[in-house]
């Protein structure tokens, strides 16, 4: 679907309203907006793994701690896929391999609570949030890589932007071409993900004016971004040798698109995304992104194409407003509000969530999110209680370890 083809398709569409779910039915063109189920090879495929990025902050003065050396060699072996990220700010977590959101959500449970108690025995706090609230991040101690050293030197200042948090969901697929196809559904949709996991407003003591800051700031990259719209996996490498022949990317592993095929796994990986404020919310979008992915391998309709300039602007608007307020609709190119988008996009996968069994526990957690707001709602409601910084981390490490929300 060429641009222009985008947006004749988006005058005719049609959306209706099932149960409070909005649902694509017909196109311009009367096609089914519903496809037909998988056949069980493919439904096979789909697994799926969640990776979690995490602050550290020393406990007393919640101030961003380089100590995250100490904490992996606290936990060597004892939490399965604990490995260092690019700051000494920063630890990460991997799931096992899932086939259900219940393995998911125990995985990540678990991953952070035995993370919490670890860093409190160190004199430390553990924080699920996009962007340091309080604290000197930039330009932030680095891990001690040759690759890390290497991209300091080779992109200079964007390096100091490094002490930022995302979740990325891997969501396995039969091979390349399928990626690819999953790749083109995700893309527009891609901001109202963000926008659902936005969590990250505060940086080193200010309120950025913006729900996800760590968006913005992860821009900076020459690679960052939505991809654009790939005709088959060879065009998808050979724009990832391009990166690389002109110096954008060091290797395959620096083509930071935000949906890309894995370079180590077999999988589509997601990665628009803040990390979560807590574990339920992460498996609210890992739910979705299946869902998205399942419903991509059913639909032999070309994607939506949204034009670049237009979804660049759908990511600035979502990483601006997050949840509460409004994202451009991938059928439109007009703006709604965000909660009623989500709809729309529940509508669309609902036949995939059903056929996973998700789709009661991502409306129920649906709900919720909206009913008490996205992570940088949370964050600035605790701020505007007694107007300290330090009221936003404690919000943000009980919510990390599990604890009710405090606002």
């Amino acid at each position: 679907m060429t641009e222009r083809d985008y947006a004749q398709s988006a005058a005719g569409a049609s959306v209706h309203t099932i149960d409070g779910i909005e649902r694509q039915h017909q196109d311009k063109a009367g096609r089914l907006a519903v496809p037909t189920p998988r056949s069980a090879a493919s439904r096979a495929a789909l697994t799926v793994g969640v990776e979690e990025e995490f602050l550290l902050v020393d406990y007393r003065t919640r101030r961003v701690s380089p100590r995250a050396p100490l904490v992996l060699a606290a936990l060597a072996g004892q939490i399965p896929g604990l490995q260092p990220e690019i700051t000494q700010f920063q630890v990460e977590t991997a799931t096992p391999i899932c086939h259900t959101m219940a393995e998911v959500r125990e995985n990540l449970l678990d991953s952070r609570e035995k993370l919490a108690v670890a860093a409190r025995l160190l004199g430390l706090r553990l924080a699920a949030t996009g962007t340091p609230v309080l604290g000197r991040a930039a330009p932030p101690p680095l891990t001690d890589s040759p690759r890390y050293q290497q991209m300091a030197s080779e992109f200079g200042a964007v390096t100091d932007g490094l002490s930022i948090c995302g979740c990325h969901v891997h969501v396995g697929i039969p091979g390349p071409e399928e990626g690819i196809r999953a790749s083109n559904y995700l893309r527009p949709w891609l901001p109202v993900l963000l926008a659902l996991s936005a969590n990250s407003p505060f940086w080193e003591g200010r309120d950025t004016g913006y729900a996800s800051w760590r968006y913005l700031v992860w821009a900076r990259w020459p690679t960052a971004g939505p991809p654009p719209v790939f005709e088959s996996a060879d065009q998808y490498e050979h724009a990832v040798r391009s990166l690389m022949q002109v110096g954008a990317a060091m290797d395959r592993n620096m083509a930071y698109w935000d949906v890309r095929l894995s370079q180590r796994h077999p999988t589509i990986e997601m990665r628009v995304c803040d990390v979560a404020a807590t574990a339920d919310e992460a498996v609210l979008i890992a739910a979705l992104t299946r869902a998205m992915v399942m419903t991509a391998l059913d639909d032999t309709r070309p994607p939506l194409a949204m034009p670049q300039h237009l979804l660049r602007a759908a990511g600035w608007r979502a990483a601006r407003d997050g949840l509460s307020g409004s994202c451009v609709n991938p059928v439109t190119g007009h703006t709604l509000p965000t909660p009623v988008l989500v709809r729309q996009l529940v509508g669309r996968v609902r036949p995939a969530l059903e056929e996973a069994g998700d789709l009661n526990l991502v409306l129920d957690l649906l709900e919720s999110l909206v009913a008490k707001g996205c992570g940088a709602t949370r964050q600035r409601r605790a701020f505007a209680r007694n107007g300290k910084l330090t009221d936003v981390v404690d919000l943000l490490t009980a919510q990390t370890a599990g604890a009710d929300d405090l606002v």
